[in-house]
């Protein structure tokens, strides 16, 4: 099918997006559904390419222990294999009878100690080689745990957005026509304010015997609002000035295109500007549905109940 007769006239491009026009050297979407960009970066190491900083910021919080509990476990291990082959009859205060493997184990807590600067004081070390493996020891450990508490800080202290958004867009009734919608919520207890969103769409489509990438900015009802408190749906008109003007559909099923979701907003907690976004294919598109009311007063009426279950709950409608 050839989208380009299809997409109006009217509708601006953008050139600004970001994203290139060819569309051979594009594999999948251009944003995951959890907003970080859909590329792999090669060409380089993968030291030189890997921000460690941030891996360490923005993994998962059970990803983050088990790196920590790993790293731990590991250097021990590593200091207590010198230990051993050192001796241990360098290390005062542990018996030299019983299997290897009680010996190394012994060496495995005294290194734990030492590490850890805890230093129990039953076993020392006893010779020059092992005093000084003692000590480097005790400084990796301080500049290690100095390390593991800046990134605790940070990845506690980075500002986020906690906002979800619904998995599918909707093609809706509105004012006597129809609309793209889609939904959020914030999901914690944070506070919100000066929300302002963006919506781009790309698309491939064929030119002059070519397929190309074509990107055009989705005019919003609301673009911006003064707290998002509760959910917010974002509603693009598809009128005379859309790119989906005249979009059935079957144009949505068979096309290739893509709705990019841009959100900024302000953290008064942390005073600081927080960003989110995500993306839509056009088979996360559904043609002829209503989003259900996510939000209800309680049963004494003394508050309101934002219903998070309810993000993506819609009913299908059908559409003059």
């Amino acid at each position: 099918m050839n989208l380009l007769r299809k997409i109006n006239e009217k509708a601006k491009s953008s050139d600004n997006t970001g994203f290139g026009s060819n569309p051979s050297g594009y594999g999948g979407r251009f944003i995951n559904k959890d907003g970080s960009a859909n590329v792999e970066k090669r060409g380089l190491s993968f030291f030189t390419r890997t921000s460690w900083y941030h891996t360490m910021i923005t993994m998962s919080g059970w990803k983050f222990m088990g790196v920590l509990l790993a790293f731990y476990g590991i250097a021990n291990l590593f200091f207590a294999v010198l230990y051993y082959l050192i001796g241990i009859e360098y290390l005062s205060g542990i018996d030299a009878t019983g299997s290897e493997l009680l010996k190394f184990g012994k060496a495995y807590f005294f290194s734990a100690q030492t590490f850890t600067t805890v230093g129990y004081g039953h076993i020392s070390p006893n010779g020059f080689m092992t005093s000084a493996l003692a000590a480097t020891e005790a400084l990796t450990g301080l500049l290690s745990f100095a390390i593991a508490t800046g990134l605790f800080y940070g990845r506690f202290s980075r500002p986020v957005a906690y906002i979800k958004f619904s998995h599918n867009a909707l093609i809706s009734p509105y004012k006597e026509g129809r609309g793209l919608m889609l939904r959020m919520a914030p999901y914690k207890n944070t506070n919100i304010i000066d929300a302002h969103a963006r919506i781009t769409v790309g698309m491939s489509v064929e030119e002059n015997g070519q397929l190309i990438n074509k990107f055009y900015t989705l005019d919003l009802e609301i673009v911006n609002i003064s707290a998002l408190t509760l959910s917010w749906t974002l509603v693009h008109k598809i009128d005379e000035s859309s790119p989906f003007y005249g979009f059935t559909e079957e144009d949505f099923a068979n096309g290739d295109g893509e709705i990019i979701v841009y959100v900024k907003a302000f953290d008064d907690l942390f005073s600081a500007t927080v960003t989110s976004s995500t993306s839509y294919t056009f088979s996360e598109i559904i043609y002829g549905a209503k989003f259900n009311l996510m939000y209800s007063e309680n049963d004494d009426d003394t508050k309101t109940i934002l219903h998070l279950e309810r993000l993506n709950s819609f009913d299908k409608v059908k559409l003059d």
